[in-house]
C-alpha cells in the first residue's frame, strides 16, 4: 500500500478493529490497482528468485501479498516473524559464525592490490565491497553506502555462505574498525586483530599505477557516467576534498605540497597533457603519509605472519595450500 492507504487502514484498525481494517484495505486495493501491483511483484520475483516477502513483524500485509502472488501463479516464500525475526537471526548467527570461523587477514601497504587479491581466490569477504567504500579518505563512492543495519545483514549472509567450506579459512582485507561511516561489528574487529595475516608487497611504481588506475582513471569514468559533462569537475572536487580531509594529519606544509601537485595534475588533464603529474601527487602521498602510517601500525600490531610476497605469489601460495583435492 501507499503511505496514505496504510495510514487509512491503520486508523481503521485503531478505531474499528482488525476485521474492518482488512475490509478497508481490500476496498482501497482492488481491480486494476491490485492487478498492477501484483504484476510488479511478479516481475520482482522473476528478477530475484532467491528473495523473500516480509513485514516488520510478519503481519497481515505480507501474508495477503503472498496469497495474491500464489493466486497469480507466482508463489514466493515468506519470512516467518517478519523483518525483526530475520534481523535477530542474522545478528545471532553472525556472532556464532565469527566465533567459529578461521580468518586470515590480507595486509599490505596502500596500493598493493589487496582487494584484487581477494578476487583471485575463493572463500573471501570483501568488506569494502559490502560497505561500498574503499576504506580511506579517497574511498567514498558515488553511490551512498548502505545503512549500518543492511551492512551487518549482508555480512552475516556472506559468512553463512562461506560456512560450508570448513577446510579453508576466510580471507578478509585488513581494515580499521570504521569503513567510511560504517563500523565493523566489535566481535569481528577483535577477531581480525588476533588473526594471522599475509603481507602483500609490491614495488612503489606498481602501487602508484594501481592508485592512478583506481582513483584517477576508473573513478573519472564513474563520475562522467553519473554526471555527464559535469563529471570532470565533480571528480576534481572529489579529489581535492578527499585531500583536504586529511590536511591535519598531513600537516600544513605537506598538504600544501600535495595540493599543488594535484591541482597541476588536474590542470594538465584538462589540457589533455601528460598523466605523469597525477603520479607525482600519488607518490608523495604514499611515501610521506600512507607508508609511515602503515609501518607504525605494523610495528605496533603483533600477529603471526603466514606469508610475505607479491600479489601473484600470494595467490599461488593460497591456492596451493588450500586447493581442493
Amino acid at each position: 500500500m501507499s503511505d496514505a492507504e496504510r495510514e487509512a487502514v491503520g486508523i481503521s484498525y485503531k478505531n474499528d478493529g482488525q476485521d474492518i481494517a482488512i475490509e478497508k484495505g481490500h476496498a482501497l486495493v482492488y481491480g486494476n490497482v491490485k492487478d498492477t501491483r501484483v504484476a510488479a511483484w511478479q516481475d520482482f520475483a522473476v528478477e530475484h528468485p532467491n528473495g523473500y516477502l516480509f513485514c516488520m513483524r510478519g503481519g497481515l500485509r505480507s501474508q495477503i501479498s503472498q496469497r495474491w502472488m500464489a493466486e497469480a501463479g507466482s508463489p514466493y516464500p515468506l519470512v516467518i516473524g517478519g523483518y525483526k525475526a530475520m534481523r535477530r537471526f542474522l545478528i545471532d548467527d553472525a556472532e556464532r559464525l565469527i566465533k567459529k570461523l578461521d580468518f586470515i587477514v590480507v595486509a599490505g601497504r596502500t596500493g598493493t592490490g589487496k582487494t584484487d587479491f581477494l578476487g583471485t581466490i575463493p572463500n573471501t569477504v570483501d568488506l569494502e565491497g559490502l560497505a561500498n567504500h574503499r576504506g580511506s579518505s579517497f574511498g567514498r563512492r558515488i553511490e551512498d553506502q548502505p545503512t549500518q543495519i543492511n551492512f551487518e545483514n549482508q555480512l552475516s549472509v556472506q559468512l553463512m555462505r562461506l560456512e560450508a567450506n570448513t577446510q579453508c579459512p576466510i580471507f578478509i582485507e585488513d581494515e580499521s574498525r570504521r569503513i567510511g561511516r560504517l563500523e565493523l561489528p566489535l566481535n569481528l574487529a577483535e577477531k581480525m586483530a588476533k588473526a594471522p595475516a599475509i603481507l602483500i608487497e609490491e614495488p612503489l611504481q606498481e602501487r602508484i599505477d594501481v592508485i592512478y588506475h583506481d582513483y584517477v582513471l576508473h573513478m573519472a569514468r564513474e563520475f562522467e557516467a553519473a554526471f555527464g559533462e559535469e563529471g570532470h569537475d565533480q571528480h576534481n572536487e572529489f579529489l581535492l576534498a578527499a585531500l583536504y580531509r586529511i590536511r591535519k594529519r598531513l600537516g600544513g606544509l605537506r598538504h600544501a605540497k600535495v595540493e599543488g601537485l594535484m591541482r597541476e595534475a588536474l590542470f594538465q588533464r584538462q589540457q589533455k597533457s601528460s598523466i605523469d603529474a597525477h603520479k607525482m601527487w600519488i607518490e608523495s602521498l604514499l611515501v610521506d603519509y600512507y607508508d609511515p602510517m602503515y609501518e607504525y601500525q605494523l610495528d605496533n600490531h603483533e600477529r603471526e605472519i603466514l606469508f610475505t610476497g607479491s600479489r601473484a605469489d600470494a595467490t599461488s601460495w593460497a591456492k596451493a595450500r588450500w586447493s581442493k583435492p
